[in-house]
């Protein structure tokens, strides 16, 4: 088990302080001192009702930077939750990430600080689709990325995240399956499927039956990230035009055409990781620009360049006026059917196995 930290939170003062001193040049000051109070009693709070705040490497710096106990991205998170003591889980993050913390958690209280925070990609496939899928394509294994729905999950093999994608795909390519059905986003499965040298082909809109028995073959669904989908190429050479020695990073949910144009592909612990560990004279994130933010704060000897303005709508719902709200009221709390925890839980389990 995790030992979660719940000591004795600091003192407004003090977090007020740190807050200026990590956000500098991102978040003004005056709005740090109003947010920090909000801050300081969720603090306050979560010591009281022993609860943990789990942030997603997408929430707006100053929530980023003052109440989460842990941060990271879905694949991180999500072991952590596996692992808690808390009675209260807070996930600062979208629906269905509280709704795998519920699965791992059937007993506990998990709280999602806004009911709005959804998501297009989770929201783009249904347990319904699956179940066609596996009927159109028998045998296959459902691999589905943990941006779904747990009635989702409950009708799959595994999960996994964008961290852990090729892992799964390929354990399952190595047990000798020929087909891999790989759900929702059409991006991330068809840049997996390259990265793996497997063929692949979109469900309902190119023709399964010309593809040889025996070739490897991914098949996707006709969905994607509504904010990864924007980024061009174009994008991409706008950057190197204005900082030709900036390093650019690519969520692998962004097209294949962008993923080929940038220098590195991964997840945003691959990203946070690079940052970290790889000198560079600038990093350009091509994700959702908190992130960028965020990393500027966390590392403030690394320089960011900080032009993006792709905000995701969904996670721009979770803010601490919301979070202190469902601490105060134990609002939005996650429930599931327990026939749905039962089926979705060892998809899940086979995710925090391959990591």
């Amino acid at each position: 088990m995790i030992g979660d930290v719940l000591t004795q939170p600091p003192s407004l003062d003090a977090l007020r302080e740190r807050m200026r001193e990590s956000l500098k040049g991102i978040v003004p000051d005056f709005e740090i001192d109003y947010k920090a109070e909000l801050a300081h009693q969720i603090n306050l709070l979560k010591k009281e009702m022993n609860a943990v705040i789990l942030g997603h490497n997408y929430m707006e710096p100053a929530l980023y930077q003052s109440v989460p106990d842990y941060v990271g991205d879905s694949l991180q998170l999500s072991a952590i939750s596996a692992e808690t003591e808390a009675d209260v889980i807070v996930f600062c993050g979208v629906w269905f990430m509280g709704e795998t913390a519920k699965v791992l958690n059937p007993k506990k209280t998990v709280l999602v600080p806004s009911n709005r925070a959804g998501c297009s990609l989770a929201e783009g496939i249904s347990a319904k689709d699956v179940r066609g899928l596996k009927a159109q394509f028998p045998g296959a294994p459902v691999v589905t990325y943990v941006n779904t729905y747990a009635e989702v999950k409950a009708e799959s093999d595994y999960c996994c995240t964008s961290g852990n994608a090729n892992k799964v795909l390929k354990h399952l390519l190595d047990q000798g399956h020929k087909r891999i059905i790989f759900l929702p986003d059409q991006y991330l499965a068809h840049n997996t499927a390259r990265e793996l040298g497997v063929g692949f082909i979109t469900a309902g809109i190119d023709d399964h039956d010309s593809i040889p028995a025996d070739q490897p073959t991914v098949i996707g669904w006709d969905v994607r990230c509504e904010v990864h989908e924007l980024f061009t190429v174009e994008d991409v050479n706008n950057v190197r035009r204005q900082y030709p020695d900036a390093v650019i990073l690519a969520h692998p949910e962004c097209s294949p055409e962008v993923i080929d144009s940038v220098d590195i592909s991964g997840s945003t612990k691959a990203m946070v990781d690079y940052v970290e560990q790889t000198d560079a004279p600038m990093y350009a994130l091509f994700t959702e620009c908190s992130m960028g933010d965020n990393l500027a704060a966390q590392f403030p000897h690394r320089e960011m360049v900080r032009s993006c303005s792709l905000r995701c709508r969904h996670m721009n719902q979770i803010t601490l006026e919301d979070t202190l709200d469902g601490l105060r009221k134990l609002q939005y709390q996650v429930e599931l059917p327990e026939d749905i925890i039962a089926l979705a839980k060892k998809p899940i389990d086979r995710m925090l196995e391959i990591r």
